[in-house]
């Protein structure tokens, strides 16, 4: 066992490390926001607008409102990586992290954007008819012929493994590890009590893992956030400092803690970069399943919702616990053997100094935050897990799909995961490769039907109605909006004929 974990470990440093995805990851999102006019500037206001204000596209196509897909794929997204992820890039890389961290959220909004609008432009209806999209379809259908195939069906099969492994055991295990060290709570139980309300969460399927995600989602952001504001707030007269620090350690490395004799800038641009992009998930393709889902009258707006959550999560909450952890100088801090802090350790070390109260308050409020994220995690790749499942096995598979994840829930929550959270980091490198690569030969359908929309509708404001009359030119929106048709008709009559199906059964 320790040479299989010596094996992966290895493998996973070079996917993740600095001569493969991250510069794949970095270049394609400063190729597409250039190609794309920079549209996280211009289209991050509108989209906000859209996705948390007025909420959905009413006559549009589609399963769940434009907030609920919002809400879906910030709840897999937003989760023990915002709170153990950037505190470990930190500890690793020295306050400059962030900085690369930024960078990271900035161009990767692009590839949020454009894997979005991807997911809604080529999606189809499963065989219960509901709206099904993502990479292991746009990249199929869009790419004519065997590597367009290649590409979907390489992203289907390392998505089965990631959700298995990042979405679903290594979630339980950090809701267990934080029960038990806080709450004094057997791991069995908490195993036990997650798989079944997981279990009643994903009967339901998208809508019902969608409307907890609407409902849990702005509660644990706003606690959370709510927490962390209290603490900058207690620490005004260091937020300069802090901000210095984190400038600094970005061009000029930092030193660290714990006997280490610093940190160089090679370390912060790479562990800024590779948390940065591991939190927000830009180019994975993952939220591009939730997207496409969405009820939306032009995948150019969808797109620009989906884009926002890297704006949420990198750019607000990943600023806020970096400055929380740089202006306590928890990152500074070491253990009883004298090593640095880290992960979940350093973030509850940092609210603990931060939080002007005694005792562990900050360690058990970051405790009930840390539990709130891995559940909505795990029911929100419960999703993606479900879509890609229908994609290899067919609509059978889901079911039982949904069984194992149960289970897999409860085992992951009892045993050590150290295997399984390398497993996790390689699949979903795996998963990037494929999306990127369709992302880069599509641009040029990307950028033209996305200039051809804003140029009609830059603040998202048209009805559908109006939309097919200023885009009736346009081939590109012509042949999407002929395509959503026919699928509506494709929808109604499956609905239809299981109606009638359970009907004969009753």
């Amino acid at each position: 066992m320790d040479a299989l974990e010596s094996i992966l470990d290895t493998l996973a440093g070079i996917i993740w490390g600095p001569f493969v995805l991250i510069p794949l990851l970095l270049g394609t999102g400063i190729y597409m926001s250039v190609r794309l006019g920079f549209i996280q500037l211009k289209g991050l206001g509108p989209g906000l607008s859209l996705g948390l204000i007025r909420r959905s596209d009413e006559g549009s196509s589609g399963d769940v409102s434009q907030y609920k897909a919002l809400a879906t794929a910030l709840a897999a997204t937003v989760g023990t990586g915002n709170i153990a992820g950037v505190a470990t890039a930190i500890a690793l890389g020295g306050p400059g992290a962030i900085f690369w961290m930024w960078v990271s959220g900035f161009f990767g909004m692009s590839l949020k954007y454009s894997e979005s609008f991807l997911a809604v432009r080529f999606r189809t209806v499963d065989k219960r008819g509901g709206r099904n999209g993502g990479p292991q379809h746009y990249l199929h259908k869009g790419i004519k012929g065997r590597p367009g195939a290649f590409l979907g069906w390489f992203f289907t099969i390392a998505t089965i493994v990631a959700s298995f492994g990042i979405g679903n055991m290594v979630q339980t295990n950090s809701i267990s590890e934080t029960m038990e060290m806080n709450f004094s709570v057997a791991p069995w139980v908490t195993g036990l009590v997650v798989a079944v309300v997981t279990l009643f969460v994903l009967l339901g399927g998208v809508q019902s893992i969608s409307s907890v995600a609407a409902a849990i989602v702005p509660f644990m952001i706003v606690l959370y956030i709510s927490a962390q504001l209290w603490i900058l707030g207690a620490n005004l007269d260091g937020l300069g400092e802090a901000f210095g620090a984190i400038f600094h350690g970005a061009f000029n490395g930092t030193a660290a803690a714990g006997g280490f004799t610093g940190t160089l800038i090679i370390a912060a641009i790479q562990f800024g970069l590779a948390r940065g992009l591991f939190s927000n998930e830009s180019g994975m393709g993952s939220a591009a399943i939730a997207a496409g889902a969405a009820q939306t009258s032009h995948p150019t707006r969808q797109g620009l919702v989906s884009m926002t959550q890297t704006f949420i999560d990198t750019i607000i909450l990943v600023t806020l616990i970096g400055l929380v952890i740089t202006v306590t100088k928890a990152y500074q801090m070491v253990d009883g053997n004298g090593d640095a802090l880290t992960g979940v350790n350093l973030t509850s070390t940092a609210f603990n100094e931060g939080l002007p109260v005694g005792g562990n308050v900050g360690g058990i409020l970051v405790a009930i935050c840390l539990v709130l994220f891995a559940c909505t995690t795990l029911w929100g790749w419960s999703y993606y897990g479900d879509r890609v499942i229908e994609r290899a096995l067919g609509t059978r598979a889901i079911r039982p799909f949904r069984l194992v994840w149960v289970v897999m829930a409860y085992i992951g929550a009892t045993i050590p995961l150290n295997v399984v959270w390398l497993f996790a980091d390689i699949a979903n490198g795996l998963m990037v490769i494929p999306n990127l690569i369709g992302i880069l030969i599509l641009s040029g359908l990307i950028a033209r039907e996305t200039k051809a929309y804003l140029a009609f509708d830059p603040k998202l404001t048209a009805t559908q109605a109006e939309i097919d009359e200023g885009l009736k030119d346009d081939p590109g929106y012509r042949a999407w909006r002929t395509e959503e048709q026919r699928l509506d008709v494709e929808a109604a009559a499956i609905t239809a004929s299981r109606r009638e199906s359970r009907k004969v059964r009753e």
